[in-house]
């Protein structure tokens, strides 16, 4: 959402892009979405699914076998992790903004304080700049944009806040729908960085 701010201060014209990809909170996820949209009113909102993600399973997230561990500070990779997930997102952007001729595709992923996801790091979004340079017509210049990349997550809410983001809109949790857990990777990070930046993070929890 910081990220959306971002764009539409940069730009007249801006869309959003949602994806449904069969995971837990999704229908929690698309009321947010929804939200957002009304409050910043953008060009164009567009849903797609990539629901099979849930029939590939391997995620927390998306193969409810598997169980969504409490937050741990480790260098593994939490199970919440979504393979090349990240890079279907983009493919689906850059499809739309080929045909709509938008010159930018903006995404708010974090590197420097994150889980540790595979898709989230510096140098797969160069990669993935390259290909987006090599898959596209020649005439199309779409470029690929990660303001947050080096930020952490307390710099992207002190930001959020100075842009009126709309945090309360906003959901993280991994887990549930209704009350944001507090607990999952997700909810950890969030609430750590809303402390960090001296700011309450508006959503309820069942545990803070």
């Amino acid at each position: 959402m910081v990220c959306a701010a971002l764009a539409m201060r940069a730009h007249e014209e801006v869309s959003f892009l949602h994806a449904n990809y069969g995971q837990r909170t999704q229908n929690r996820e698309l009321k947010s979405f929804q939200a957002i949209c009304d409050f910043y009113r953008p060009t164009i909102r567009k849903e797609v699914d990539i629901t099979w993600f849930s029939e590939i399973g391997g995620s927390a997230l998306t193969d409810n076998s598997l169980k969504i561990r409490d937050y741990e500070s480790s260098d593994l990779v939490p199970n919440t992790y979504v393979p090349f997930r990240n890079a279907n997102l983009i493919c689906a952007a850059v499809s739309w903004a080929e045909v709509w001729a938008a010159s930018a595709i903006y995404i708010g992923a974090v590197e420097a304080d994150s889980s540790g996801y595979p898709d989230c790091r510096k140098v797969f979004f160069k990669d993935m700049q390259a290909v987006i340079d090599s898959g596209t017509l020649d005439r199309t210049k779409i470029k690929l944009l990660t303001p947050l990349i080096d930020l952490s997550k307390a710099e992207i809410i002190r930001l959020g806040h100075e842009l009126g983001a709309p945090f309360e809109l906003s959901w993280s949790c991994y887990r549930n729908d209704d009350l944001a857990c507090g607990t999952c990777d997700s909810c950890v990070l969030r609430l750590r960085a809303f402390s960090e930046a001296g700011l309450k993070d508006p959503i309820p929890y069942l545990e803070r």
